[in-house]
């Protein structure tokens, strides 16, 4: 079975402050979109790798890879104004062989082999599979600055990625998108429209999403707390 991982890389930064895109910001020393590469180059349960860039970086993406060398085929796709657009030209492009997709954002470094294996078979057992964390906090739906409501926690979750899918799914789902004019903000909106029951995996609070200043500094404890732990299962 051929499993695409795309890893979509097309983001502009603007809540991090910064002229610098988040996925070029360095995690001690290493674009951060590097240490999330790596990930998906290890794991066994992927196939091939897409990386989605914005028009007109592909060259400083390349240059940032220079000396990586990975073990899986690499395929630079350009981006579009959208998530939902980039990762729809990344789909056109995938290979008559895939069966699985998987999307990751690529500033979701902390990503584990384990959890893109749970992605994977899960995706192959129902067709669709996503990571999701409980809400802690109590929500609300405000509307104009005012509480319409309370929300239930426990009917609640946040969604992560990876998100999983059969690849013949996720295309229709794009493609229903696409002629219904809806945009979505995760790849599973796309595919609960064709209503479909999208399985949901417990997800890591390490498995943050690095989009502001404040998570820089959590980054960097769990890159330390993450190198600890593989020096010490290290044989030797």
């Amino acid at each position: 079975m051929s499993v695409l991982a795309i890893l979509p890389a097309a983001g502009a930064g603007i809540r991090m402050g910064s002229d610098t895109p988040k996925q070029f910001l360095a995690l001690e020393g290493t674009p951060i979109f590097i240490h999330t590469l790596r990930k998906f180059d290890a794991a066994d349960a992927v196939s091939e790798i897409f990386l989605a860039v914005r028009p007109g970086e592909t060259e400083r993406v390349e240059q940032a890879l220079e000396g990586e060398r990975l073990s899986k085929p690499l395929r630079l796709t350009e981006g579009g104004e959208t998530r939902q657009e980039t990762v729809a030209r990344a789909l056109e492009q995938a290979p008559p062989s895939t069966r699985v997709v998987v999307v990751h954002d690529v500033v979701r470094p902390f990503i584990t082999a384990e959890m893109i294996s749970q992605a994977v078979e899960a995706a192959t057992a129902s067709g669709a599979a996503i990571f999701a964390v409980p809400s802690v906090d109590t929500l609300k739906q405000i509307e104009h600055g005012a509480i319409l409501g309370t929300i239930p926690r426990e009917r609640v979750a946040l969604a992560q990625t990876p998100q999983a899918f059969a690849f013949g799914l996720l295309k229709e789902a794009f493609d229903r998108a696409r002629a219904d004019g809806f945009l979505g903000t995760d790849e599973s909106s796309l595919v609960e429209r064709l209503d479909v029951k999208v399985a949901v995996l417990r997800g890591s609070d390490r498995n943050i999403k690095i989009t502001k200043p404040s998570d820089l500094p959590l980054a960097r404890l769990f890159l330390a707390l993450e190198r600890q732990n593989a020096s010490e299962a290290a044989p030797g």
